[in-house]
C-alpha cells in the first residue's frame, strides 16, 4: 500500500472507531504529510492509541505506544486491525503517569505525539518526560488544543525558543524542535522562557541580563508579598530621612 492508500484506509474507519475519541481525517492527513517530508523515521512514540497508531506503524521503523485501553477499544481495536503493522510497534500498557517516568528511552526520537490523559496536569507531565528525547529537527505533535489547559501548554511551548510552530490543523498543533538548548529538566530558569519574557522585562525595567535581572526579580518578589500601604509608608520615611 502507498502512503495515500494507508491514509485513505485509516480515514475510512468510522469516527467512533473506539471509545476514547479518534483523530479526525484532516489530522491524520497532516501527520502523514509531516512524516513524508522528514528523513526516514527511525524512532517515534505516542501517548494514547488509535488511528494514529495505525499510521505510525507504517511510517516509523520503531514506534512506542504508551496507552491504557480501559475497555474503550483504543488498544484492542488497533491490535486487531488489518491495517496494523505490528512488527514496527511496541505497546507499553498502563497509565502514562506511571509508565513514562519509568521508561528508558535508548534513542532520540524523531517524532512524538502527546494524546494521552487530558486532565491537568497529565499532558504537562507527559511533555516533561518526552521533550528531552526529541532530537533537533524532530517534531512534537500536541492534540486537543481546544481544551483550555492543553491550549495553555501549547501557548507556553509556542513562545519558547526550543520550538517553531509549523502548523495547527484543527486541534492538532505541529511543532518543530529547534537547535536552541533544551530547558533543563532538573533546574529552574523560568526567566529564560519566552512565555515569561514580558513579566521579566517589566520587573527589570531593562534587558534581561545579569544583575539587572536579579534586582528586578527581587523587586517583583517584594511587591508581591509586601502590602502597598507598607511600601508607601517606607518610601515616605526614607524620603523624609534623606531630606
Amino acid at each position: 500500500m502507498t502512503r495515500d492508500d494507508i491514509v485513505g484506509a485509516i480515514n475510512a474507519l468510522p469516527h467512533d472507531w473506539h471509545g476514547s475519541g479518534t483523530m479526525p481525517a484532516d489530522g491524520i492527513a497532516a501527520m502523514a504529510a509531516v512524516m513524508a517530508a522528514m528523513p526516514p523515521i527511525e524512532f517515534s512514540m505516542e501517548t494514547g492509541s488509535g488511528k494514529t497508531t495505525l499510521l505510525f506503524s507504517h511510517l516509523s521503523a520503531c514506534h512506542k505506544v504508551f496507552s491504557l485501553d480501559s475497555g474503550t477499544g483504543s488498544v484492542r481495536n488497533v491490535q486487531e486491525s488489518a491495517l496494523f503493522n505490528a512488527a514496527a510497534v511496541e505497546y507499553v500498557e498502563g497509565p502514562t503517569q506511571r509508565t513514562l517516568p519509568a521508561y528508558d528511552f535508548a534513542q532520540q526520537l524523531d517524532i512524538a505525539l502527546l494524546d494521552g490523559p487530558h486532565g491537568y496536569p497529565f499532558p504537562d507531565l507527559e511533555y516533561y518526560f518526552v521533550y528531552p528525547h526529541l532530537r533537533s529537527g524532530g517534531v512534537l505533535l500536541v492534540d486537543d488544543t481546544h481544551i483550555p489547559t492543553i491550549r495553555r501548554m501549547f501557548e507556553i511551548l509556542a513562545a519558547d525558543a526550543m520550538w517553531d510552530v509549523e502548523d495547527v490543523v484543527g486541534n492538532l498543533a505541529i511543532l518543530r524542535r529547534t537547535a536552541h538548548p533544551a530547558v533543563s529538566p532538573e533546574e529552574d530558569g523560568w526567566w529564560k522562557q519566552g512565555y515569561n519574557a514580558a513579566l521579566v522585562q517589566r520587573a527589570n525595567g531593562q534587558a534581561d541580563t545579569g544583575a539587572g535581572r536579579l534586582v528586578g526579580m527581587a523587586r517583583e518578589a517584594v511587591r508581591s508579598v509586601t502590602p502597598r500601604r507598607v511600601r508607601q509608608a517606607a518610601k515616605i520615611l526614607v524620603q523624609g530621612t534623606v531630606h
